[in-house]
């Protein structure tokens, strides 16, 4: 699937059983509270925090909830992701094409 036909389900799924899309307020708000349930799960399961009793840990579900609240601000607001995303990837090759290349932090001998 591509991020244009996965801009086009999600609009179709809003429209055929959302009713709307809520405001870009209340998706940015949205947006916020799916990326704090990314973030437990990454402490969690990456980091130091322990889980708690009859807690589960589905990274790919709260990964896909962050992308579909991406898709429905990007379809709301007229944002084409598939043009941006190749803008975005141009923009970032041009600019940091030797940064981290260059970078003694991420080399295997940066911690030496």
């Amino acid at each position: 699937m591509t991020l244009e036909e996965a801009q086009k389900q999600v609009d179709s799924w809003i429209k055929t059983h959302g009713v709307r899309y809520f405001s870009e307020l209340t998706n940015m708000t949205i947006l916020t509270e799916e990326v704090g349930e990314l973030a437990r799960i990454m402490a969690r399961q990456y980091g130091d925090q322990s889980t708690k009793e009859g807690e589960e840990l589905n990274l790919a579900d709260e990964l896909t909830d962050v992308l579909w609240v991406l898709l429905c601000i990007a379809n709301q607001t007229g944002v084409d992701l598939t043009q941006s995303f190749i803008q975005n990837l141009e923009k970032k090759t041009k600019r940091d094409n030797q940064r981290h290349i260059n970078n003694p932090k991420l080399s295997n001998h940066g911690t030496e």
